[in-house]
């Protein structure tokens, strides 16, 4: 039982972008903290130097922080329990080393890579299942439970390498419950003794993360599916040094959109959507996309993301990250993996839009403005438009025609539309529109339909190519909204010139 104040963790290796399924869990962790009145630690898991990536960890904390779920400890973070990369830790893992070892439990091993790729080469050879280091075969090889004191002392002074494993007993049933899956249980027969402590003098992640996890106080240990194997050689060295063990909850996959196996890179490269937050540039130039510079907001991203995995309980599916915080338990994580569906991500971006303040989206396209254009009109435009849009720049490549003239008319549709009628009908609107002495759009409108009755004309034989003419479309938001915010000199200049272009058109 773990009755610790609540301290969670997100503990990635810099070995490449962060992928979408380790933002999950890192946000998982967060709400988790936040609902429980916790804290929420970056870890950096970099004892496997052979795979370390220049740039990762600065793109894993950007990645964070642009999520909106920046830790309360980590690298560049603060915290009275660091360091927080495991590099920078190495000296506290001997003494626990030495623990173990002294107990019993962890022994030193000095057999080659080679000898023992030989020795699994063998057996593959016989039809034998995957060879492994364990309490059958230990004895049979160089290490310090085969080999008298002398000679492991011999060895030891002349510097010859050496790991350390643990030493796992025989037919031991280890048993622990996890807050996602419930009861698990796993017979030590099926866990060979894993290497603890390395040649290089840095410990493996079983040991690392453990003795982290227990010296940074973590209460509940919230991971990825693909750690379940590994969990109950964890409890098994929590056991071994006498420690409270946290609580564990694995979080099930994200799966690929045919739901045939765990999403990848290689996937959203073939099916057209981002896999990581952000862009990333590989080391032989490769740009991968990413959420942010697709436009998406964030909260709509963890959004989406929260729901892979997770659901509320309720039919309620727009979500803020403060009311995530609030609402998310790990009572309500799936247990099965979640299938990635590219079109409900959309579908998310589009709604948080809608749901953002118009002030809050102008602001966003004033640049491209250079503020020629005021707030208070991108705004207008911006609640005109954003229920038809995905993205903040969809809003101003659907309405360019606000602010200049269409570039082009749809000859097709005007083809379509165009009447031996339309030309005489189109002037008389004009007619109308010059002499109008409102131009807001209510009074527009009045004296649009009052137009239509007094000459006895159909909506749909001019009202299509009124919008054509003015905005070069054939749908949008209201053409009286339109024409009231271009202001008249425009409108009557943008008919004039369209009735030129179409009747040379058709």
């Amino acid at each position: 039982m773990c009755n610790k104040p609540v301290r969670v963790r997100f503990a990635p290796s810099p070995t490449g972008p962060l992928h979408i399924g380790g933002v999950r869990t890192a946000l998982y962790n967060y709400l988790f903290a936040k609902k429980n009145g916790g804290v929420f630690i970056l870890r950096i898991e970099d004892t496997d130097q052979t795979r370390f990536v220049s740039g990762a960890e600065e793109y894993i904390i950007k990645s964070l922080k642009w999520s909106g779920i920046s830790p309360t400890e980590g690298p560049g973070f603060g915290g009275d329990f660091g360091p927080y990369r495991q590099s920078e830790r190495q000296k506290i893992y001997g003494p626990f080393v030495d623990q173990l070892i002294t107990k019993g439990l962890a022994y030193y091993a000095f057999d080659t890579a080679e000898e023992l790729n030989k020795l699994r080469e063998e057996a593959k050879k016989q039809g034998l299942p995957n060879w492994q280091y364990n309490s059958i075969s230990r004895l049979g090889l160089k290490n310090s439970l085969s080999l008298s004191k002398d000679e492991v002392r011999k060895k030891i002074d002349l510097k010859t390498p050496f790991v350390v494993r643990i030493k796992m007993p025989r037919n031991k049933i280890i048993r622990f419950y996890d807050e996602v899956r419930g009861w698990v249980s796993v017979n030590s027969n099926n866990i060979d003794d894993k290497v603890l402590f390395k040649s290089d003098g840095m410990p493996t992640y079983h040991l690392a993360n453990v003795v982290d996890d227990y010296t940074m106080k973590i209460s509940h240990v919230i991971r990825g599916e693909e750690w379940l194997p590994s969990a109950p050689l964890h409890v098994f060295l929590y056991d071994a040094f006498g420690w409270e063990k946290p609580k564990f909850a694995h979080l099930p996959l994200i799966l690929k959109p045919n739901g045939n196996g765990k999403l990848s890179k290689r996937d959203g490269d073939k099916l057209g959507f981002p896999v990581f937050p952000l862009n990333w540039e590989s080391t032989d130039g490769n740009i991968f996309p990413g959420y942010k510079e697709q436009g998406f907001f964030p909260d709509a991203f963890i959004n989406m993301l929260a729901f892979l995995g997770w659901n509320p309980g309720t039919t309620k599916e727009l979500f803020s990250l403060t009311e995530l915080c609030s609402s998310f338990s790990l009572e309500r994580v799936s247990k099965s993996g979640a299938k990635f569906d590219p079109d409900k991500t959309q579908w998310f971006q589009q709604q948080h839009l809608r749901n953002t303040e118009n002030v809050v989206l102008a602001k966003e396209l004033q640049p491209l403005f250079k503020e020629t254009v005021s707030i208070e009109k991108l705004a207008f435009v911006c609640g005109l438009i954003k229920e038809r849009a995905t993205f903040v720049l969809d809003i101003m490549r659907d309405g360019e025609y606000f602010f200049s003239p269409p570039k082009k008319l749809d000859e097709k549709a005007i083809k379509k539309r165009w009447k031996e009628d339309s030309k005489r009908q189109l002037e008389s609107w004009y007619n109308e529109l010059d002499v109008s002495i409102s131009f807001k759009a209510k009074d527009l409108e009045t004296l649009f339909f009052s137009f239509l009755k007094k000459n006895n004309i159909k909506m749909g034989d001019i009202l299509p190519l009124f919008r054509l003419l003015i905005t070069g479309k054939k749908s949008g938001p209201s053409m009286f909204e339109i024409a009231s915010f271009i202001g008249k000199k425009e409108c009557l200049e943008r008919i004039t010139n369209g009735i030129k272009k179409a009747t040379q058109t058709t």
